[in-house]
């Protein structure tokens, strides 16, 4: 059924999109290119989707697949809604003619508006170019998101204390070595204390990441780096041959990671040590809500004090309301990724934060406060089925820890 109404829907689109560039153009050369990209772009989805298997390398290519198909849906859905509420209007005007015998009138319905259809196809060119934009050129516009926490109980000794973290670095989707190289030069520019990577290396296979080895392995930082599991790295969304071979994967990407120089926290947690002060660094794995739910914090605090200051690395911001606010101990920092702002959406810092994403995740971006513990929700720094981005560019966050004022 669910077949049924989506290609209902998708007729409803190609017709009226149709109707527009019709009323618009008159050449029949200029009509034939825009129906032959419709098909183009519809038939190398399908291809890519039904006839390719999914265990082959072919995730790059479904990627801009999809991205040519979201360009056109998107298109062809603003169209679609400027031309449908024309015909809002068409239907009771044609009814009064015909129902008046008005002279002149040799159709039921009046004939669409130029004017309408131009401003249809000027709307829909909004997002038509800013998807494109995305696909071009967003998906590398790394940004640095700059924020400052102070807390009461921060250790004296990390006063200052510089914390970049990265996200969702989806591997098997770059498609530029300069671009990502920019990346972590970035990341190596910020001087942090420690940098912390907070799941999804990959989308599906450890082997994702083995041309980027060497490049990841330039992320340097005094403490060092640490990371924890996101749900794409455990191989869940694509057919493996057995289920040896699903877990040597993740074996693989375990190596992966110690090649890179990156300590991974498989629920458990390390130390950070100053001046006879220390801080506490604890990883779980994957938790999250309608995603596989291995990360045990109770077992990643084993070694941890309840007066020990805290940052946690948890793939998936609903893991922080669900089990972290709730736990006895005080979560000073949770860093999380896993939403990737959806990659699309609206921000201009002070006035506006806006993504379709927000109706799935009660945090999705940025800060978040409740009884001073905070959250961090990283955009990510890669990207995945989309391949660009719009609006929610790729993210470094850069947090720096300081000690509450008191007034004297």
């Amino acid at each position: 059924m669910r077949w049924i109404i989506t290609l209902l829907f998708l007729a409803v689109f190609q017709w009226y999109s149709y109707q527009a560039v019709k009323t618009i153009v008159s050449n029949r050369w200029i009509l034939f290119v825009y129906f032959l990209l419709v098909v183009l772009i519809i038939g190398n989805l399908l291809f890519h989707a039904l006839v390719l298997e999914r265990t082959t390398a072919t995730e790059p290519r479904l990627m801009y697949a999809i991205g040519f198909f979201i360009t056109l849906f998107a298109f062809q859905a603003v169209v679609t809604l400027v031309l449908l509420g024309e015909d809002i209007l068409r239907l009771p005007q044609g009814a009064y003619a015909y129902f008046t015998k008005m002279p002149g009138q040799t159709q039921f319905l009046p004939e669409r508006r130029k004017l309408i259809s131009q401003l249809a196809v000027g709307l829909a060119a909004i997002p038509f170019a800013s998807l494109l934009y995305g696909m071009y050129r967003g998906k590398y516009n790394y940004k640095v998101l700059s924020y400052t926490l102070e807390y009461d109980d921060l250790p004296d000794a990390f006063e200052g204390f510089k914390i970049a973290q990265i996200s969702d670095i989806h591997s098997g989707s770059f498609d530029n070595a300069e671009k990502v190289q920019h990346g972590v030069d970035l990341v190596n520019a910020q001087q942090a204390d420690v940098v912390l990577f907070t799941g999804d290396l990959v989308n599906n296979r450890a082997d994702e990441i083995h041309p980027w080895i060497k490049t990841f392995q330039q992320i340097k930082a005094k403490q060092g780096v640490f990371s924890v599991l996101g749900n794409h790295d455990y191989g869940d969304y694509m057919r493996w041959e057995t289920a040896e071979a699903k877990k040597e994967n993740l074996q693989s990407l375990f190596k992966a990671q110690k090649e890179m120089g990156w300590d991974l926290l498989l629920n458990e947690s390390r130390f950070i040590e100053k001046e006879g002060q220390r801080l506490a660094l604890v990883g779980v794995e994957n938790w999250g809500s309608g995603f596989r739910q291995v990360g045990d914090l109770g077992k990643a605090l084993e070694q941890v004090n309840a007066d020990d200051f805290k940052i946690l690395l948890s793939h998936d911001p609903s893991h922080w309301e669900a089990q972290v606010l709730p736990h006895p101990f005080k979560i000073h920092l949770t860093l999380s990724g896993h939403t990737h702002g959806m990659q699309f959406g609206i921000e201009i810092p002070g006035w506006i934060k806006w993504s379709p994403v927000k109706w799935r995740y009660k945090q999705w971006a940025g800060i978040y406060e409740s009884a001073s513990q905070r959250l961090n929700v990283n955009r990510g720094f890669g990207y995945l089925a989309y391949p660009g981005r719009v609006g929610m560019w790729p993210e470094i966050s850069v947090i720096t820890l300081k000690k509450t004022k008191r007034n004297v």
